[in-house]
């Protein structure tokens, strides 16, 4: 689905509604469910953030294009949200592992009598079989 947002900013429902050409109730509902969480102003209203509308794009991908119900987009949001989580976690840990190798890189310096040699694993060459000839 091709992005419909030209600017960045924050829209009433009436002005997400018409992009996407949905009804404002659909919106609501997808709120009531969870699936979105526009914010709100003083006098409650609501605002979709760029935000909310990629989310929203996502959501109308999976309920138009592929059929998927409410309750299986919010299992797939789910899952998305901790993937991304778990992402986030992995990506620290190598930058922790990363940091932690180029830390122990510039300990070991020339003057120190230490060096980083490759370590070789031995090679085993088989035997030549004792009763093999040649024809």
């Amino acid at each position: 689905m091709t992005t419909k947002r030209k600017s960045k900013g924050a829209y009433m429902i009436s002005a997400v509604a018409e992009m996407y050409e949905i009804h404002p109730q659909t919106l609501r509902l997808y709120e009531r469910e969870g699936l979105l969480k526009p914010s709100r102003t003083e006098g409650n209203t609501r605002l979709y953030t760029d935000e909310d509308l990629e989310r929203l794009e996502f959501i109308l991908n999976l309920a138009r294009d592929l059929g998927v119900n409410i309750a299986g987009i919010a299992i797939i949001l789910q899952m998305r949200e901790r993937m991304e989580e778990m992402n986030r976690q992995m990506q620290s840990f190598v930058d922790y592992v990363r940091s932690e190798m180029l830390s122990r890189f510039q300990q070991v310096t020339p003057d120190s009598g230490a060096a980083i040699v490759p370590l070789r694993r031995p090679v085993a060459v088989p035997p030549k079989p004792a009763n093999s000839r040649k024809a």
